[in-house]
């Protein structure tokens, strides 16, 4: 093509289903890549050379090499020496040697040695790039999103993670006014002022570490930012930065002190280091994603980025803080070690959230960070295994990647990578995490890869672990006791009602075998409340099997499933009196919270049948209540006001057969939440005015702060439920004395 611009007009192949099944390697790997990125208004080109390796485990020396592109203007090919140095043009066609347009890319043919190194010249246009794909311009800057299938509207390219490869010099160059920012992965090695342009400026980075191209990042800009130091466990010092438009440089210190946690924590819960000199964070207004873990340059919307206490919540911290963990956590469980294909996303997504929630719960409230992860779980992921989109987490087919960055490859995912936690145990999960990275590290692999470290590290087999890989839908478990006084034994029997999950969909997607199910259990004594039997792992393999407890002197009341020990649905039949025992003795944070919801979730759903008729709440009910309220020796706050806390309607929508009044469900919910906070209304007040600051006391955001304050908002909705003058009042002068301490948690409660 030599120097004139060729712009790519091949018809785009239509979409086509791809299956897992069909994986194979690319003939070639590339091994080294080395870009020049010019960055000019209206266009940007990009000179990308790769310098490849021939797979001899799939291809022979001719074979052809595939090159993913789209929306790519193509300037030039061509073929390199391994220096790098000047090479031969390759021709469109080219008889013997050349390339040809597919519908999705370039093919080159006639290479006839085993390595080589190739050059595409291509212009893009990121100001029209709307898909915010490959690189894009955002308010002040340029900047970059790849994953999943980005790069290839960058240059042409292997657009796979599978084939991972060390950038070793990437220059990017600018205009020196408009962006006087430039950043790229890895460390920067080199940077000035252009020779032949004084106006413009460039810099020069390189990446150490093999990496796929979805995680190749740019940013170029006009920004302002904040900057800090990281010592390592092994004492090396590394540069930290976070960036945003200059006018939010003030809510950038929460993300700097959550990325120095993260850090921090990896180190001493996983012995994973950081390992680059450099660490950079930006914010972007326009990012298609929540937050990309692009290696050593993140990027991240703006609303999981700022935060000040008079513009954010306490659940905004939380967030904040959730969300720059989880992408540092990549860097290892996504990055240092990837995922095969786009089929395994769950194994460095799953894996990572799991992560970024043992780090949350550290950090601040663990019992709510679980509480948290289940709703979620139930709103988004549950439906979604019950709708006809059903699919295991690790899908068997796709036809747009991007559709399958879903609650079950996420959440459920996580959910799959707790049990190995639950099976294992905390310990057993680390060797299994240790081995991992020693097989794996600098390779993309698959789920079972992560399962055959888990089981060869703890020596388990755990074949039958895979059913959570293939299967889609709920598992529903059916639990029943029996007491035997004579013996002074319990019997908890468990079935799985196989195949229950699956009813919805068709046959060809339905898997009915029997899961390997943890199920946490513990046993009350019920005229004490005191623990009788400490949690115990009973692993449900069979279709049913019976679990006998014995040395007992009465019968107990069972705290099933505790912690949310597996995604499932669970049933047993409490009474209401049991459900009272257990939201106010239960020791297993989770499963007093789930009492306490049931508990609530049944009183709506009686005055939500009985209409407008007067609603008398149970004694047990009541006590159950007050107990939470005035509990004083639970160190975690947070999980007194989730407990006492109502079901949301939303919530409550799932247990009312179609058709549903709506307005009558939330009468229904004010009318209790008005009931009890009338027959408490002493010790909401009392509680309340215990938990509010001092007149000159601080703003503190931390978790044990937004934990006191968490239960005095809780306290303030009851006490607000019969909107009466004082109620009135009491907002009033939260709201007021929240607006001088610049809190908005209060603010809005108030």
């Amino acid at each position: 093509a030599g120097d004139a611009a060729v712009v790519d007009a091949a018809a785009r192949a239509p979409p086509t289903e791809k299956f897992r099944k069909d994986y194979r390697q690319p003939n070639y790997w590339v091994r080294e890549v080395q870009l020049d990125v010019r960055i000019f208004e209206g266009h940007t080109m990009v000179d990308s050379t790769l310098f490849c390796e021939l797979n001899p485990a799939m291809a022979d020396v001719g074979a052809e090499l595939h090159l993913d592109g789209e929306d790519l203007q193509l300037r030039s090919v061509e073929i390199v020496p391994s220096g790098g140095d000047a090479g031969h043009a390759l021709t469109e066609g080219g008889g013997a040697q050349g390339f040809r347009r597919s519908a999705d890319g370039l093919i080159v043919h006639g290479l006839d040695a085993s390595s080589f190194g190739l050059r595409v010249s291509v212009t893009i246009e990121p100001e029209k790039n709307t898909q915010l794909s490959g690189l894009y311009h955002s308010g002040p800057m340029y900047c970059t999103q790849m994953e999943a299938e980005g790069f290839r509207r960058f240059t042409y390219f292997p657009d796979r993670p599978d084939v991972m490869s060390r950038y070793t010099r990437v220059r990017l160059e600018a205009d020196r006014s408009k962006c006087p920012v430039l950043l790229g992965n890895g460390n920067k090695i080199e940077e000035g002022v252009c020779p032949n342009d004084a106006e413009r400026h460039f810099a020069v980075f390189q990446d150490p570490f093999a990496k796929p191209c979805y995680l190749f990042a740019l940013v170029a800009g006009d920004l302002g930012c904040i900057t800090d130091r990281f010592t390592t466990a092994s004492g090396r010092v590394v540069d930290l930065a976070v960036y945003s438009e200059k006018e939010n440089v003030d809510q950038l210190g929460h993300a700097m002190a959550s990325l120095k946690k993260a850090m921090r924590w990896d180190e001493e819960r996983f012995g994973l280091e950081y390992d680059l000199d450099v660490y950079n964070v930006v914010a972007v207004n326009d990012f298609n994603m929540g937050a990309m873990e692009n290696k050593g340059l993140n990027i991240f919307n703006t609303a999981l980025t700022l935060a000040r206490p008079d513009t954010a919540t306490d659940d905004d911290y939380e967030r904040i803080e959730g969300v720059i963990g989880h992408e540092y956590f990549h860097n290892w469980t996504g990055n240092r070690v990837t995922c095969r294909d786009w089929f395994q996303l769950t194994l460095k997504e799953g894996l990572t959230v799991f992560r970024d929630q043992e780090f949350s719960g550290d950090m601040g409230s663990a019992a709510v960070k679980r509480i948290e992860e289940v709703r979620l779980l139930r709103a988004r992921q549950f439906p979604e295994d019950g709708g006809p989109m059903a699919h295991p987490i690790r899908p068997e087919s796709y036809i747009a990647m991007d559709n399958f960055y879903t609650a079950t490859v996420y959440c459920k995912g996580a959910e799959v990578i707790r049990m190995y936690q639950t099976l294992l145990g905390r310990d057993g999960f680390r060797k299994g995490m240790d081995l991992y990275f020693q097989r794996h590290d600098g390779s993309a692999v698959s789920c079972d890869d992560f399962r055959a470290a888990m089981a060869d590290a703890n020596g388990r087999d755990l074949s039958q672990f895979e059913e959570w890989y293939l299967q889609p839908g709920t598992p529903q478990v059916e639990a029943t006791g029996r007491w035997d006084a004579a013996s002074g034994s319990f019997s908890l029997s468990l079935r799985q009602k196989i195949g229950a999950g699956q009813a919805h969909l068709p046959e060809e997607k339905r898997r009915e075998k029997p899961m390997l199910i943890p199920v946490v259990v513990g046993l009350l004594d019920r005229a004490s409340g005191c623990e009788v039997v400490p949690s115990r792992v009973l692993e449900l393999a069979k279709a049913e099997e019976t679990f006998t407890f014995d040395g007992l002197v009465a019968e107990p009341v069972p705290s099933l499933l505790r912690d949310f020990s597996a995604p499932v649905k669970l049933e047993y039949p409490y009474s209401d009196e049991d459900l009272a025992f257990l939201a106010a003795y239960d020791t297993d944070s989770f499963n007093r919270w789930e009492a306490a919801q049931q508990l609530g979730a049944k009183l709506i759903m009686s005055q939500y049948d009985a209409g407008s008729q007067g609603l008398e709440l149970p004694a047990a009910c009541v006590d159950a209540f007050r107990r939470i309220v005035n509990d004083r020796t639970t160190q975690d706050i947070s999980l007194l006001a989730y407990a006492i806390t109502l079901p949301t309607e939303s919530t409550l929508l799932e247990r009312i057969q179609p058709p549903v009044d709506p307005f009558r469900l939330h009468q229904a919910r004010v009318a209790v939440r008005k009931a009890i906070g009338s027959a408490l209304r002493a010790d909401f007040e009392r509680r309340y005015e215990e938990l509010s600051p001092a007149p000159s006391e601080a703003l503190v955001i931390d978790g044990p702060n937004a934990g006191k304050r968490r239960l005095r908002n809780a306290c303030l909705a009851y006490l607000a439920a019969e909107k009466d003058a004082a109620a009135l009042q009491r907002c009033a002068v939260q709201f007021a004395e929240a607006r001088d301490r610049g809190c908005m948690t209060d603010k809005l409660a108030a």
